[in-house]
């Protein structure tokens, strides 16, 4: 019996009436985003950078050539506030991983751009990220994998529409 079963088998006794079937599932998502979050922090802390950090890279990276974005689009790309990505942008700076500069676009704005230190720092962190995802995911076969992919894309899409 895990965790989220003993749990559930104590409200059986204490509130029978209250059906926590829903407990079952929510209850073991959020255990086993816990352990995610654990095991893919271990890998971040491994190039020195923290989860938030990881996505600003990331969403630079995948800008694709010069790999910049403005500060509100990371923002976008990381589900974070800009207040968020400017404490992150600055520790990156501090650290030679990304660089501010005005935009050409529009002089008054600002963007930030990935460097080429940066750049391999992160190609090497995101090769060693998905080798552990991979190694997350092995406890399931290539069938339940794709299983659960389908099933959380279609309850994601429920709790976040896509954009349009």
């Amino acid at each position: 019996m895990d965790h989220v079963a003993r749990i559930q088998a104590e409200w059986q006794v204490e509130r029978p009436d209250v059906d926590t079937g829903p407990q079952g599932v929510i209850g073991r998502l959020h255990r086993i985003a816990n352990h995610l979050t654990g095991e893919l922090n271990l890998v971040y802390a491994k190039f020195g950078l923290t989860e938030g950090e990881f996505d600003v890279l990331a969403a630079l990276r995948r800008a694709g050539t010069p790999y910049e974005r403005a500060p509100g689009e990371i923002a976008l790309h990381t589900m974070v506030t800009t207040g968020a990505v400017t404490k992150r942008v600055d520790r990156l700076e501090r650290a030679g991983l990304v660089e501010r500069r005005r935009s050409d676009a529009d002089g008054r704005g600002r963007v930030v751009r990935l460097t080429p230190a940066g750049r391999r720092l992160f190609d090497r962190a995101f090769t060693a990220h998905m080798a552990n995802e991979r190694r997350l995911l092995e406890a399931l076969t290539p069938d339940e994998a794709a299983q659960l992919q389908h099933l959380l894309t279609t309850w994601l899409a429920v709790l976040e529409p896509p954009a349009g």
